[in-house]
């Protein structure tokens, strides 16, 4: 398939060393400390957790493995390092993903459409009680979508019966401040989808919710996970009060880095339980600047954003928005004391623009944001489920149930099932990344191919040491990206406190 973004000129493959970047020589050499200061209170992190801050370490390193890859005219040959392909906070594999993921949207899922935002917020108690308990995400994504859904094929004059709406979902499990918020990023078409009686689909569009309708959403939504929360006994009320079930003997210590992240309290070191430091540099803003919000019992519902049939580059940049890694290392520094200053993404409403941590909290923060395993932050829903009838019909890919497409694999050349076909690595890194693999650097003939995966310590060894004595600069400072100054040599800035006890927004 021809991609809807042509790209009309490819940059050249170079290889990102995450060795050089400040956030892998914080994890280098403030990991180790974090662990046995754990391991002095009796705690420990889950395996999974520990993988992924291994994995990080181990990513993009030739060290650790790589292809081989050379050009079939000219023999000029390369080395492309194995990334860690983790989705907790490593800023290189989180960006592809990113990148993968909005391509995969725009391309065979929501292309043709007009589509709204839906930004729904959790209170600080139900974003830990969901961190402590990820497999009721799925039970409480239902409700949502549910209501949503409902409200939008109500509004287009349909029941839920003779029409459905669509919607993709992302969870986020991060904050601008580095915290742990788990909220939900709902992509909804702006209308609702009818079967014809004669055959194939019509789509009718409705206007934009108004803030009544999202006042009345939010509530229905909150009323609704607040009965479903407490029927499975993970809050319990007394009189006027709910409090959460959460268990009293945590066998690890992702409750208590889990906790202080998700009230943006220090969880390390002697300031332990205060509130993190946070600077302010802006004057603070008006409620009315950003847009029309519906709050409700710490629910906080959002709708302000939408994209139109015809833009696709902005519904690319939405869903590249809604994707995105949780740490940007554009936005990392560290102050004349040795604290680590983590620049927001937004300015919060007071003015706040930074915040600051310990070294050893700042692992801490990384460590609470490492979703479980088999946790899937992507969900398909309404018209976009991988069940739904109407799927093949209302998406550019054609896939899932009665696909027109799957009719003619008799007369298809590939040994693979229509579903079953993906991009090739070099068609995805095109696609993606503006980068033509394929390509030789050299020649610029099309003509590039894998020779061998080298996995083996020894051989690694000797290729590298080789390289190294022939000066090689497969093996120099040449990355992909501008480089970032090492750590002894990284812009220093001044230490400020304006507030130990801010009111963080959600």
């Amino acid at each position: 398939m021809i991609p809807l973004l042509a790209i009309k000129q490819t940059a050249q493959y170079k290889r990102h060393r995450p060795k050089n970047t400040l956030l892998y020589q914080l994890v280098e050499r403030h990991y180790p400390e974090f662990k046995e200061t754990l391991s002095q209170q009796g705690k420990h992190l889950p395996k999974f957790v520990e993988r992924e801050f291994d994995d990080f370490l181990r990513c993009g390193r030739l060290e650790n493995g790589f292809l081989r890859v050379v050009c079939g005219d000219c023999k000029h040959e390369k080395l492309v390092a194995f990334s860690c392909k983790r989705r907790g906070f490593c800023p290189s594999c989180g960006a592809r993903r990113m990148a993968e993921s909005a391509a995969l949207l725009v391309d065979d899922v929501l292309r043709g459409y007009p589509v709204r935002q839906w930004v729904l917020s959790l209170p600080i108690p139900l974003r830990l009680l969901l961190a402590r308990n990820p497999s009721e995400l799925s039970k409480v994504m239902q409700i949502i979508h549910r209501a949503i859904s409902t409200h939008i094929v109500n509004k287009a004059g349909f029941t839920n019966k003779r029409a459905k709406t669509g919607a993709v979902t992302l969870i986020q499990r991060f904050g601008s401040a580095l915290n742990l918020n788990i909220h939900f990023h709902m992509l909804f078409l702006e209308g609702a989808i009818s079967e014809n009686p004669w055959g194939g689909t019509t789509f009718t569009r409705i206007k934009a919710p108004s803030h009544s309708d999202m006042v009345e959403l939010v509530h229905t939504i909150s009323q609704r996970i607040a009965k479903y929360l407490e029927k499975v006994g993970l809050v319990e009320r007394d009189m006027d009060n709910s409090f959460l079930n959460l268990p009293l003997d945590d066998e690890d210590s992702l409750l208590h880095l889990q906790g202080a992240s998700v009230s943006y309290r220090i969880a390390m070191g002697p300031q332990q339980g205060q509130k993190v430091f946070t600077l302010q540099t802006l004057p603070a803003s008006n409620e009315g600047e950003y847009g029309q919000v519906a709050n409700t019992s710490g629910f906080s519902l959002h709708a302000g954003v939408f994209a139109n049939a015809d833009e696709p580059e902005k519904l690319e940049r939405l869903c590249r928005y809604i994707s995105r890694p949780a740490i940007s290392e554009q936005r990392l520094s560290m102050t004349d004391y040795g604290k680590v200053r983590y620049e927001l993404k937004t300015p919060y409403r007071d003015g706040t623009t930074h915040v600051f941590f310990e070294p050893i909290d700042f692992i801490g923060k990384l460590a609470a944001l490492i979703p479980p395993p088999g946790l899937n932050l992507t969900r398909f829903f309404g018209v976009f489920a991988p069940n739904s009838n109407l799927r093949a019909q209302v998406t550019a890919s054609q896939r899932g149930k009665n696909s027109p497409k799957l009719n003619n694999q008799e007369n298809s050349q590939s040994d693979k099932p229509y579903h079953a076909r993906s991009m090739s690595w070099a068609q995805r890194l095109k696609r993606v990344f503006n980068i033509d693999i394929i390509e030789c650097e050299k020649c610029q003939k099309h003509n590039v191919t894998i020779i061998a995966c080298i996995i083996e310590p020894a051989i690694i060894h000797k290729i590298l040491s080789y390289l190294d004595k022939q000066g090689s600069p497969i093996t120099g400072n040449n990355t992909r990206a501008p480089p970032v100054v090492a750590l002894e040599q990284t812009v220093m800035f001044d230490d400020f406190t304006i507030q130990r006890d801010f009111d963080f927004g959600a």
